[in-house]
């Protein structure tokens, strides 16, 4: 993966929202979004290790850093409002929304799937991508130059076998992506990605591949020049489009997103 070299307030007066964050990608992220100067919003089902992220993000950027404890397979429709109405009640607009939240659910043929595990796969990685998508797209329509990334697989592009629920989820992901990103192209400053971290070293993964060398795999902090990127101002012109983490090239995806703007 080719380095970028964000600068270090490139986000100040940026306010990200991340799901996920009390662990694995997501923690790591909001640390190093705060750690280039955006506030971040920590969203994820742990309260107890949710306030953990909290405090150490606290400790290095004094009054950056918001929780909200919330359980996606249980959330519905009034959660999501009452926590957009919360929002906007703190901060002026959203810049940024990262769906990074995601459950694996079995391993096994879609004949034999677990009727409980497809169900709270659907609620977590797909209709909670909806509801706050949906919730929150007014905050986001509010800054000069939103991203709403949300975070796929590569069973998500292509399907394999014995990935079920999972893989299914983040087709549907791909799809939402897709369709807000067309409805959004002419409507609004909000940029809408899709991007794939690849292998990363997480609990997750572990449980996906458990006979697998955690230290063969590369940790969440050779994520952040990528994910850095596409919240910078070389990534302006990115737009609907499925992005591999393992593929960045800072001046590919600069031409990329250059060509992508080009009227016509």
């Amino acid at each position: 993966m080719n380095d970028y070299q964000a600068p270090a307030d490139m986000l100040a007066n940026k306010t990200i929202l991340i799901t996920g964050a009390s662990d694995g990608i997501g923690k790591v992220l909001a640390g190093s979004l705060a750690d280039h100067g955006a506030t971040v919003i920590l969203l994820g089902r742990s309260q107890e290790k949710l306030e953990a992220v909290y405090d150490d993000i606290e400790s290095r950027h004094p009054g950056r850093v918001i929780i909200h404890p919330l359980d996606f397979r249980t959330a519905g429709e009034q959660e999501y409002k009452l926590l957009a109405e919360s929002l906007q009640e703190q901060f002026p607009k959203l810049d940024g929304l990262v769906h990074n939240a995601g459950l694996l659910g079995a391993r096994s043929p879609i004949e034999y799937y677990p009727e409980k595990d497809w169900q709270d796969l659907m609620q977590v990685n797909v209709n909670a991508a909806f509801y706050l998508s949906r919730a929150l797209l007014p905050s986001l329509s509010r800054s000069e130059d939103a991203r709403l990334l949300f975070t796929s697989s590569s069973v998500g592009r292509k399907g394999r076998a014995y990935w079920g629920a999972y893989a299914v989820s983040k087709f549907a992901v791909e799809g939402l992506m897709q369709t807000l990103a067309d409805e959004l192209a002419a409507t609004s400053n909000i940029k809408v990605n899709s991007f794939n971290p690849g292998g990363t070293r997480t609990e997750m993964r572990r449980a996906a591949y458990p006979a697998e060398n955690p230290e063969s795999v590369p940790g969440a902090e050779s994520l952040m020049p990528a994910y850095l990127f596409l919240f910078s101002e070389e990534a302006a012109g990115i737009h609907g489009q499925a992005l591999d983490a393992r593929a960045f090239d800072p001046g590919q995806w600069q031409q990329l997103g250059s060509a992508l703007a080009e009227p016509g």
